[in-house]
């Protein structure tokens, strides 16, 4: 008998394979249909069938093959298998600027999420992500160590114009760079004016830079010096969750933006 590995293996070099177990595990097919569907030769077809019955994975019903219970298992577990490794595939790059200890999520609810990552030709992609997202939100929520003047501008601008809802908890250091350019400290006092808007402040700091607009939860990643690297953003419900209890959480342990911080 094959070891484990060895029959991962025998899947994992043919694709063809991989396709038409999948195939067989969701509904019966005829070998018509099965190359139809994979592009896959009769003769490959039938090396194929053959393999699978020997292993009991398939079983003939009619003029149609259809995937037994342990075939199924086997078709589950390798697909899942593949879903992971193509979400690692995806995330290598920036997995080591991402606040894992801080999100209490699978990393696998990050497999359709957008990367945006600098360039040479656009070099502040990651922003530009973040601020396409705040002009077609109609509420932001945001937990962050920064606030940058583009993102500050976008967010004044559109709640005072009554076209978007903020709430936002920043860390001291995020609103003294704000208090100490005065043009941004009057676009923050301006925010912090309008009812549509809430700022508060958490003295412990916010070490993530996490926003939540309206579906689309982002994320900006920074190495260990601040330079910023990459952006990721999902709409998968398991991330957003999280996110609106982080932002819970982080919001009830800061104070409002009073006239005595420093502005």
């Amino acid at each position: 008998m094959e070891s484990a590995l060895e029959e991962i293996e025998f899947l994992a070099l043919s694709s063809n394979r991989v396709e038409v177990l999948r195939l067989l595990a969701t509904e019966p097919h005829s070998r018509g249909e099965l190359a139809a569907e994979t592009g896959a030769s009769q003769a490959t077809l039938g090396r194929i069938i053959a393999d699978f019955e020997e292993r009991s994975w398939i079983r003939r019903t009619g003029g149609e093959y259809v995937a037994t219970a342990t075939g199924r298992i086997v078709a589950n577990g390798f697909t899942d298998l593949l879903g992971s490794l193509e979400t690692e595939q995806r995330l290598r790059d920036i997995v080591q600027y991402l606040p894992t200890d801080a999100m209490a999520f699978d990393l696998q609810h990050l497999a359709d999420a957008t990367i945006t990552v600098p360039s040479q030709t656009r070099p502040n992609a990651p922003v530009q992500r973040l601020l396409d997202l705040l002009r077609d939100a109609e509420e932001v929520r945001t937990f962050s160590h920064a606030f940058n003047d583009q993102a500050i501008r976008v967010v004044q601008e559109r709640v005072t114009a009554g076209e978007q809802r903020f709430s936002g908890v920043f860390s001291p250091g995020a609103i003294d760079a704000l208090a100490a350019d005065d043009r941004l400290r009057k676009r923050l006092e301006s925010l912090r004016a309008e009812p549509d808007a809430s700022v508060r402040v958490r003295t412990d700091g916010v070490p993530l830079a996490v926003m939540i607009a309206d579906d689309v939860v982002h994320l900006l990643l920074r190495d260990d010096n601040g330079v910023l690297q990459a952006s990721i953003d999902t709409t998968a419900p398991a991330v957003r969750e999280w996110a609106i209890e982080a932002f819970d959480a982080y919001w009830a342990s800061a104070e409002p933006l009073s006239d005595e911080w420093a502005l």
